[in-house]
């Protein structure tokens, strides 16, 4: 995919300076960093599922914290 958008070449020009810029041994801590990263995003994804409709969960504790209006009409 990248190949097609930048070419082979452009690829590796890339991959170069960002060994040279952060060094051998800080690439694969980057990768695991963002592999972990990944696996606690959809981690939290997967309990937002298992929880319900987020919009309800999110609208209940917005009614809750609100002050009642007692017949006024909201922005008046």
């Amino acid at each position: 995919m990248l190949a097609d958008l930048f070419g082979l070449d452009a690829i590796w020009a890339i991959v170069i300076i960002a060994v040279l810029i952060f060094g051998g041994a800080a690439i694969p801590k980057l990768a695991r960093s963002l592999g972990s990263a990944k696996t606690q995003f959809e981690k939290g994804l997967d309990e937002g599922k298992k929880a319900g409709d987020p919009d309800s969960a999110t609208s209940a504790a917005t009614d809750a914290s609100a002050p009642s209006a007692e017949g006024k009409t909201p922005g008046a």
